[in-house]
C-alpha cells in the first residue's frame, strides 16, 4: 500500500502541532453525531422506525417535517467537518471514536501516525495494512528518528 501522490507525509513534531487544532474540532463533530444519533431516534419514534433515507415530503406533518430539515442541516455541517479535517491531512478512520491517521515514516516506510481523540499527542503508530489493533507505542528512542 502507498500512499495517494497528493497525501502529504508528516513527521511527528508537525502531527503533535496539529493536535490542539484537532482536539475541537473532533469534540464538536462528536458531539455533533450524538445529536444527530438523538435526532434519528426521535424521529425513529415519531414515524415507528428509524428512517434509511431523510426525505423530505410535504406530506409529512410539520413537526416532522422540520426533525427532517434539521437532521439534514445537521448532517451537511457533520460532513463538512471531517471534511475541514481531511484538509489539515488526516485520513479519518472511526468517525464514531474520532480515531485520525497521518502518513508518516518510521525507518523509512512508510505508515500511519495515529492520533485518537482525548490522546494528548501522537503516541502511537502502525503499517498502512494494520488497522487501530496494530497500534504500537512510539518508544522514546525512535521520536528522533519520526521528528525528521
Amino acid at each position: 500500500m502507498t500512499a495517494p501522490s497528493d497525501a502529504r507525509v508528516f513527521t511527528l513534531e508537525e502531527v503533535n502541532d496539529l493536535v490542539p487544532k484537532l482536539v475541537p474540532v473532533v469534540k464538536r463533530q462528536l458531539e455533533r453525531r450524538s445529536a444527530i444519533e438523538s435526532l434519528l431516534m426521535r424521529l425513529g419514534r415519531e414515524l415507528g422506525d428509524v428512517p434509511e433515507r431523510i426525505v423530505l415530503d410535504p406530506a409529512d406533518p410539520h413537526d416532522v417535517r422540520e426533525m427532517k430539515r434539521d437532521l439534514v442541516r445537521r448532517i451537511e455541517e457533520y460532513r463538512a467537518g471531517w471534511r475541514e479535517i481531511e484538509e489539515m491531512g488526516a485520513v479519518l478512520k472511526d468517525a464514531r471514536n474520532g480515531l485520525l491517521d497521518f502518513y508518516g515514516t518510521v525507518e523509512g516506510k512508510l505508515v500511519w501516525l495515529c492520533w485518537k481523540y482525548g490522546e494528548d499527542a501522537v503516541n502511537h503508530y502502525h503499517a498502512l495494512e494494520e488497522g487501530f489493533s496494530g497500534r504500537k507505542p512510539i518508544a522514546q528512542s525512535m521520536r528522533h528518528r519520526l521528528l525528521n
